[in-house]
């Protein structure tokens, strides 16, 4: 199993990009901010420091004597700087371990002489400590001149990382607000799709914000009203042919039964026109569809009863209840659409299974499902033959060899369940035969067991 870890959403993917973008060249500009300003500034303090330490020593050489400890008294008071003679047994303390106080020691040994001692701390007195001497030629004229270590720290790390964080999370938040402005009209777009795809009509579309993503709402409002003519158009036909097919076939069913011939071969020639009647009345369901139909609160239950019965009172005792596992089990849909679609398998078991074995329609709830089920004894579809079957005008004649119908019945069942939705389907049934169900998928509201 593979693992992905990338989002897979335009939102989160252009998010995700653009925060490491930033974070890449904030990464770059303190790269650069060390590089041509951080080292040359260490070098200024460097400089700023041997040049206290020669200015103090030539103010030491020069004073009086008897004045020197006023004069030391004022560089503590004003400047900061205190200078106290070194001694044999002075504790002191390292100097911190940073780039800038590397640079800064460099620079003030180069100019001082490799001789020159650094503390970071003496007698624990913090600050950066620099040892000079007033006579070169007396090794025991040593002395300390000490300035506040805050005169060469720089802003703390975790205050720069700080404000670098902020600024990158203000980044981000207008990165998303202008990806969202992208994100919300293709989320808009893909769900009209859908609504397009199950045989709905989708709202039209706003046509605002990017010029691009303007012309693509425009494009969709256009592919939508033309389809939606084409949809009106071709209905309008249907109906005015099939207006124009059974009214003939009204007066040649009429015309039959007065010829006078044979029982058999007039019972036989009013089969072809009430098929010729099922099959025009196919055409007008598949190319109607549902979309004209508005979803009501229905109950599974009592709509597979209804059904039952109501081939039971036309004669065929064999369509029987199979498995309902309810009483009631009210759902959102549209009714005559499921009513066709249901009717449609029961039709379709009767024709391929005969009179003589039952035909079983039940209703169930599982998880988030309602699932209407037909299920016969008949030959049954091959699995690898039943996305096929799905298309109009399609039949299985190894199987079912009888080739009455317009191979549009499972067509139409698989157009109502995905306009639910949902999904058909043709499972093998155990013992033979075949298992026809219709699922709508998270149409349950409530259930009350039986």
């Amino acid at each position: 199993m593979v693992i992905r870890f990338a989002p897979s959403s335009l939102l989160w993917r252009t998010f995700f990009l653009i925060a490491l973008l930033i974070g890449l060249a904030l990464a770059a500009w303190y790269q650069l901010f060390v590089r041509f300003e951080s080292e040359p500034r260490a070098r200024q303090l460097g400089q700023m420091l041997v040049s206290v330490v020669n200015l103090t020593r030539a103010a030491l050489v020069n004073a009086d004597p008897l004045l020197r400890l006023a004069l030391l008294r004022d560089l503590s008071v004003q400047e900061g700087i205190r200078i106290y003679p070194a001694e044999p047994g002075d504790e002191l303390g390292p100097l911190p371990d940073s780039p800038t106080i590397r640079v800064i020691a460099a620079e003030v040994s180069r100019q001082l002489g490799s001789e020159t001692r650094f503390a970071g701390s003496r007698e624990g007195i913090e600050g950066i400590w620099v040892s000079f001497r007033i006579d070169p030629d007396d090794p025991n004229d040593l002395f300390w001149v000490m300035l506040p270590r805050e005169r060469f720290e720089r802003v703390r790390t975790a205050e720069w990382l700080g404000w670098g964080i902020a600024a990158g999370i203000l980044a981000m938040l207008g990165a998303y607000l202008i990806v969202r402005r992208v994100a919300g009209p293709m989320a808009q777009i893909a769900a009209a799709a859908r609504m397009v795809g199950r045989g709905e009509p989708p709202p039209r579309l706003p046509e605002e914000g990017p010029s691009e993503i303007n012309e693509v709402s425009r494009a969709f409002n256009q592919m939508s009203e033309s389809l939606a003519q084409l949809e009106s158009d071709r209905a309008l036909i249907l109906a005015g042919v099939s207006h124009d097919l059974r009214t003939p076939l009204a007066r040649l069913r009429l015309g039959i039964e007065m010829t006078g011939a044979h029982p058999d071969d007039i019972e036989a020639m009013s089969t072809d026109v009430e098929e010729m009647d099922k099959i025009i009345g196919q055409f007008l369901d598949f190319a109607r569809g549902s979309a004209d139909e508005s979803m009501a609160e229905l109950d599974g239950a009592a709509l597979a009863n209804d059904l039952i019965q109501s081939y039971q009172r036309r004669g065929l005792a064999n369509v029987v209840a199979g498995e309902i596992t309810s009483t009631t089990l009210p759902f959102h849909g549209k009714p005559k659409a499921l009513r066709r679609a249901v009717s449609n398998l029961i039709d379709n078991a009767l024709r391929y299974a005969g009179h003589e074995k039952p035909v079983e329609v039940g209703c169930e709830r599982r998880g988030g499902q309602l699932v209407f089920s037909v299920k016969d004894r008949g030959p049954g579809i091959p699995p690898d033959q039943v996305e096929r079957l799905k298309r109009p005008f399609t039949r299985l004649e190894a199987a079912r060899t009888d080739a009455m119908g317009s191979g549009l019945g499972l067509a139409i069942v698989d157009r109502v369940a995905r306009a639910h939705g949902g999904r058909l389907d043709l499972l093998p049934r155990e013992g033979g035969g075949l298992a026809a169900q219709i699922l709508v998928q998270q149409a349950l509201r409530t259930t009350s067991n039986a």
